[in-house]
């Protein structure tokens, strides 16, 4: 009876990354991020991107990011030494190691995955960050 476990998956069916971080890459700095990013390599710095933009982020297996993720989706397989801040939901994976709070809309979590921080709901995401003066002011520069 209980034998029988039926694996549930939380990968996404489509998703759309305009950047792309490779195995290889490492980005030291502050990343301000207009589209979605998938990270395969190892970021050291805040990734952020303006709360009302439908951006998505992914940490690949093996990734690691140092800093906080600010975005409208989370999606962990890989290590954040951070804090997340998901607008409209946070997915983390069995491979996903996470020592930081977790702050989201709604919340997908597969057994094996741990997390090592506070885990809130529906709270206000990082104020703190005005991601969108950062891209506006990019824009301006073009």
């Amino acid at each position: 009876m209980f034998d029988k476990r039926k694996k549930i998956s939380l990968k996404p069916t489509s998703e759309h990354f305009e950047t792309l971080v490779g195995k290889t890459s490492e980005i030291f700095g502050r990343m301000v991020i207009a589209h979605s990013l998938r990270i395969d390599g190892k970021v050291v710095g805040n990734i952020e991107s303006d709360p009302d933009a439908r951006v998505t982020v992914a940490i690949g297996e093996g990734a690691v990011v140092i800093g906080d993720i600010t975005a409208y989706r989370v999606m962990v397989a890989g290590k954040v030494e951070g804090n997340i801040y998901a607008k409209e939901r946070a997915d983390f994976y069995e491979t996903a190691v996470v020592r930081g709070d977790v702050t989201y809309g709604t919340i997908g979590i597969e057994h094996g995955s741990q997390i090592i921080g506070l885990i809130i709901q529906g709270a206000q995401i990082n104020p703190a960050i005005d991601a969108n003066a950062v891209i506006r002011e990019a824009q301006k520069q073009r």
